[in-house]
């Protein structure tokens, strides 16, 4: 099988490369040569920039820069072999052979092998590790029955053959498999560092990469800087000398930091800045794969209910959220997958579908009392929202908590952590409803839907259903595109008529480019692609 033309048939054709105007870098002589250098901000202190507990997009920011899987975006977005020089997959689709390149290195000069491949994925399939994503390794023969405790490591189909050689096997055929690699657990941690310290990946010193990048400078809660790895493969690709990231969670401060020229590059503005900045020629705007939501833990009272679920979902008004406080071409979300995802039928899978709720203070009010009675409540218990610190996550919170009170006559508390936090809060189920954000791993409704599954290690709901389960069974393994987006359609219908979380809005990056900078790679999956980016001499 021809990976090349495979890949072709499911990688994303959404890929953007937005440049500031001012046209091509300029050519100038050595002594002018500009300082390749660009500052951007992270929003806030990574929670880790070691792949197998990463699970944010602060950190992903981070990590994309640092390491390297076996596929890698290339200049002009496009998916391209990375760590591994060929793949070559088996005519019936379960067998994928990856050769290790002969030049890649880790940034210490160790040699990148199978092997760390081998290691960095069991790793998070052991039990032991408490990884954050182990199901995403799911689909290969062996790994659900080890991470589960029924089976062993050795079982697991993810064998390095010797050090530029790995083989996987999968279950069954799995059409989009190339993109899952892509995911950032499928990337290489460097075995011996890993082994000798434990706390390898807390500070520049001991953090090894076999990427783009090297961790220089990280001053934690402040700013973390990035140098180019000259041990790197592709290094004479690179463009971008160094990146500093500075981590500033207040978006006001953000811009006031961008207007006087101490950052190139903002990708979140506060709502107030966005009508102001928008016919500017530095405005960056473009879609993203992505859900805002509110969780509910199924187990914590009052939300143990379905109807009281849904009564809440029904007394917003998502128009006035995204008209009145994100204003930035976000879109109410009627359902849970995104737009952007076409369908066999050539329509976007999110206009296939009729909304599954609307705002409807009468159905919202009819759907608690029913609830209360279900419950045998006389009135709701109290419940708290938790959301993370940053301005417009708490101007959300705060009209969420106002619709509430207006169309349901309740009293709602608010509580607001720093992001590692909360973070540490929403992955321990500590809540009872919670902000959080998914963005999907690849253009297809099966990632986003699949985090509620039972096995999913990133259902943090408590819920789980049987039929929505099998939906998403079946369509793994169905090979009639048409007939598996009618069990995608049907997984979602079950998902939103239990509600185990409430979609807000489809999400949309806005933010300021400086003109000075030239060649920065956006798409609706990533975080903004730095690597191949370029100062222009003014």
């Amino acid at each position: 099988m021809n990976f090349k033309k495979t890949f072709l048939v499911i990688s994303t054709v959404f890929i953007l490369i937005l440049a500031a105007c001012g046209g091509e870098a300029t050519n100038v002589s050595s002594e002018e040569a500009v300082t390749q250098e660009i500052t951007a901000n992270l929003g806030g202190e990574p929670y880790t920039v070691d792949p197998a507990f990463a699970s944010d997009t602060t950190s992903y920011w981070v990590i994309d820069h640092l390491y390297e899987g076996l596929y890698r975006y290339d200049e002009e977005g496009e998916v391209v072999e990375g760590a591994a020089s060929d793949i070559d997959v088996s005519e019936d689709g379960t067998i994928y052979t990856f050769t290790i390149r002969d030049d890649a290195e880790w940034s210490n000069g160790d040699t990148l092998t199978a092997d760390d491949f081998e290691y960095a994925w069991k790793r998070i399939l052991d039990p032991e590790t408490a990884a954050y994503d182990p199901s995403q390794f799911y689909y290969i023969a062996g790994a659900e029955e080890y991470n589960n405790g029924e089976g062993d490591v050795e079982d697991v189909q993810i064998i390095a053959e010797d050090d530029h050689t790995l083989v996987v096997e999968l279950e069954h055929p799995v059409q989009f498999f190339p993109t899952v690699v892509l995911n950032h657990g499928y990337l290489p941690v460097n075995k011996n560092v890993v082994e000798e310290d434990e706390d390898w990946a807390a500070d520049e010193e001991s953090i090894i990469t076999n990427g783009s990048y090297i961790v220089s400078v990280w001053k934690h809660d402040d700013h973390l800087t990035l140098e180019k790895n000259e041990n790197y493969w592709n290094i004479d690709a690179i463009t971008m000398d160094t990146i500093d990231f500075k981590m500033i969670e207040d978006t006001t401060t953000e811009y006031q930091m961008y207007q006087s020229g101490a950052l190139d590059l903002v990708t979140s503005l506060p709502s107030e800045a966005i009508a102001q900045e928008k016919d500017s020629d530095e405005f960056i705007n473009h879609p993203s794969f992505s859900v805002y939501t509110y969780t509910f833990n199924v187990e914590e009272e009052p939300f143990t209910n379905a109807k009281i679920r849904k009564a809440l979902s029904y007394a917003i008004d998502r128009e006035a959220i995204t008209e009145n406080i994100s204003q930035g071409g976000e879109i109410p979300a009627y359902g849970y997958v995104a737009n952007g995802i076409t369908t066999p039928a050539d329509q976007d899978f999110r206009e296939e579908a009729e909304p599954y709720y609307t705002f409807d203070v009468d159905k919202a009010q009819e759907l608690l009392e029913e609830g209360l009675a279900e419950e045998g409540w006389d009135e709701l218990p109290t419940f708290a929202l938790k959301y993370n610190s940053e301005d417009n996550h708490k101007k959300i919170a705060e009209s969420l908590q106002e619709m509430f009170k207006q169309n349901l006559e309740l009293e709602v508390t608010l509580e607001n952590q720093e992001w590692n936090t909360f973070i540490d809060t929403f992955k321990q189920k500590n809540f009872q409803i919670a902000r959080m954000g998914w963005v999907g791993d690849f253009l297809d409704p099966y990632p986003v839907l699949d985090l509620y599954t039972t096995n999913s290690s990133s259902n943090f709901t408590n819920w789980s259903n049987e039929e929505f389960d099998a939906l998403l069974e079946e369509s793994l393994t169905e090979q009639d595109e048409e007939k598996r987006f009618e069990l995608l359609h049907a997984a979602e219908e079950v998902l939103m008529e239990d509600m185990p979380v409430i979609p807000i809005l489809f999400s949309a990056t806005n933010g300021l480019m400086s003109e000075k900078v030239d060649g920065i790679l956006f798409d609706p999956l990533n975080q903004p692609n730095l690597r191949y980016a370029e100062r222009i001499a003014e």
